[in-house]
């Protein structure tokens, strides 16, 4: 039998092809029974097995059948003169539907009769459970065994299949996955680690959702402006609570605040030490600043683009309040103080650079802030790099009106104390936070 049969499934077989018409024999040669080209197996004659002791010897079958007349042989087991029994004759099943006359051993055979040996054993029958009864399995109609070959043992007396596993009980703590057996009836607890991790996420949320609220709320407070009084308190303190490079940037540059609105550059040259307010001003400008107090002076002096002006910036903090400053600007703008000559600011000549000529003589504009929001005094005071005299120094707001024909205003140098001022007053304010900016009184 071919070991193809036993695993092909007869469904993905394709029928077996109707076979030739036999083409009649020539004559004089005998016809062949069955299929020619078909091999025929017939049985093999089994070895004979010896007699077991204590039982009578069978004798051997005679080859020659005997004469016409002649007595069978005597048998020992059974009693003389008794008749032999007749054995029922069988009845010869009819032939199968479809079979050849004679048996055809082939794997194409096998393979197309054993649709029914697969079917049984791979297709479950409709209604059956997966708690019903196994269905027993037919054996496929084949050929006999072969000769000198074991039978096949009855169902009672094969080895029974080994039981399955028992299912233990899950370590207290592990919580059996979802799907997974498990003792029917029984309570899973959640174990100390469970708890633990489900407590620590609980913390870990709780945390982040408060440092999340807190950022937000620190946000929205900064986001808020600030309050006057807030302004006026950081103002007080940018001194020495900001870079010097913010306070005093190392190149200022100034778009249209030029004579005839060009653009302005400035670089800074020198930066003096901070210090106190004594000799900072004219005698009489020091005099009209002490109401308000001093608590520190910064300056820091700049050259434009041709290095040929130059121009002092302080800052002075004073002590007073927000009125104090208040009546300050006030008493400057309706007294006319920073418009008269005799109160000027003096310049830093620092050594070693453009500035080193520029003294009190030198001075051709001015101007002073009185800011009002935050606690300062922004001024500035210009003059030629050269070290020319000049006998008639100009206010700058009045040397950057159209028209003016006079040195400062033609030089440009009006329009240098006047854009520096600016600029360095706003960049306290920002230091300070101030939103707005307030008006002041200039000369």
């Amino acid at each position: 039998m071919s070991t193809d049969a036993e695993f092909a499934d007869a469904r993905h077989i394709p029928p077996i092809p109707p076979q030739p018409p036999r083409q009649p024999a020539p004559a004089g040669m005998p016809e062949p029974e069955g299929d020619p080209r078909t091999t025929v197996l017939r049985r093999v004659p089994a070895e004979p097995s010896a007699p077991a002791p204590g039982a009578h010897p069978v004798p051997p079958r005679p080859t020659v059948p005997p004469p016409a007349g002649a007595q069978p042989p005597p048998h020992p087991d059974r009693a003389p003169g008794a008749p032999a029994p007749a054995a029922p004759a069988a009845p010869t099943p009819p032939p199968p539907a479809g079979r050849p006359h004679t048996f055809r051993d082939t794997a194409a055979f096998h393979l197309a009769h054993s649709q029914k040996l697969w079917s049984d054993s791979r297709e479950p029958a409709a209604g059956r459970g997966p708690g019903a009864p196994p269905a027993p399995r037919h054996p496929a109609a084949g050929p006999s065994a072969a000769p000198g070959s074991a039978p096949p043992r009855p169902a009672a007396e094969r080895p029974p299949h080994p039981p399955w596993p028992p299912t233990t009980a899950p370590h207290p703590g592990v919580v059996t996955a979802p799907g997974a057996p498990g003792r029917p009836g029984a309570v899973r607890r959640p174990g100390p680690r469970l708890l633990g991790a489900a407590a620590c996420l609980v913390l870990g949320i709780g945390l982040t959702g408060g440092a999340a609220a807190g950022s937000w709320l620190t946000d929205e407070a900064d986001a808020a402006p600030p309050t006057a009084e807030a302004v006026f308190a950081k103002g007080r303190d940018v001194w020495h609570n900001t870079p010097v490079d913010r306070l005093f940037p190392r190149t200022v540059n100034g778009l249209g605040v030029g004579p005839g609105g060009a653009d302005r550059t400035w670089t800074r040259i020198a930066v003096a030490a901070d210090a106190g307010c004594g000799h900072a001003y004219d005698p009489k400008l020091t005099a009209a600043l002490a109401r308000a107090g001093c608590t520190r002076l910064l300056r820091a002096t700049y050259a434009d683009a041709t290095r040929s002006s130059v121009i002092t910036v302080g800052a002075q903090i004073t002590k007073a309040d927000q009125p104090g400053m208040m009546a300050l600007n006030t008493r400057f703008s309706t007294r006319s103080l920073g418009t008269r000559t005799d109160l000027l600011p003096l310049p830093y000549a620092a050594k070693g650079t453009p500035a080193e000529g520029f003294g009190p003589a030198q001075r051709a504009s001015w101007t002073v802030r009185i800011l009002t929001d935050i606690p300062v005094v922004v001024y500035a005071v210009s003059g030629f790099a050269d070290g020319r005299t000049v006998t008639d120094p100009q206010p700058a707001e009045a040397a950057v009106r159209p028209g003016v024909t006079t040195a400062p205003a033609e030089s440009g140098l009006g329009h240098d104390a006047k854009g520096l001022a600016d600029r360095i007053g706003t960049d306290f304010r920002k230091a300070a936070g101030s939103p707005t900016q307030t008006t002041e009184a200039s000369s």
